[in-house]
């Protein structure tokens, strides 16, 4: 449940093309050390760009965060996109409330994330096709520090049954 179906540095690197080879329509997205630094306020050019990439080949973009209302729903109205915060994750309630908003198959949404425990372990648990990237920061709010120290011992046992890889690409 804790490994992800694809490891990858950034997701700026994944193109549409890429995504929609492995039949994915909808990609949701944790937001803090995946898609910008978790200390950022705004959004980069390059992640309006990478939306606007994927938007232009018709596949559409969900914030799925843990953060508050306040934080996720300034950088998603700066990108143009719909979100879901509070999500609870590992949990598998805000991928539900994120999978009301189309109509697709569970086999037909990636989940990009930067943790294990979170949007790896919740979007294996929801069924999603689940994309590991490594946190733009390394630095982590208070409370993701606790989880990047279970995360290292579960990456420790990952590693005993399968070796774990970063990719370049899908």
């Amino acid at each position: 449940m804790f490994l992800p179906n694809r490891m990858v540095h950034t997701p700026y690197d994944i193109t549409a093309d890429q995504l929609k080879q492995q039949g994915i329509k909808v990609v949701f997205t944790d937001l803090d050390n995946t898609l910008i630094a978790w200390d950022d306020e705004t959004a980069p050019s390059h992640l309006v760009e990478w939306i606007n990439h994927l938007k232009a080949a018709g596949i559409e973009v969900t914030i799925v965060s843990n953060n508050s209302e306040e934080r996720v729903r300034k950088i998603a109205d700066e990108v143009g996109v719909p979100f879901v915060y509070r999500a609870q994750k590992p949990l598998t309630t805000g991928f539900k409330r994120a999978m009301r908003l189309y109509a697709v198959r569970r086999d037909e949404v990636a989940m990009f994330g930067d943790q294990l425990l979170t949007d790896v372990f919740g979007g294996n648990r929801a069924r999603l096709f689940t994309i590991l990237v490594k946190p733009v920061k390394q630095s982590d709010a208070w409370n993701t520090k606790i989880n990047r120290k279970i995360e290292k011992i579960v990456i420790a046992l990952l590693k005993r049954k399968k070796p774990l890889t970063w990719e370049d690409q899908l």
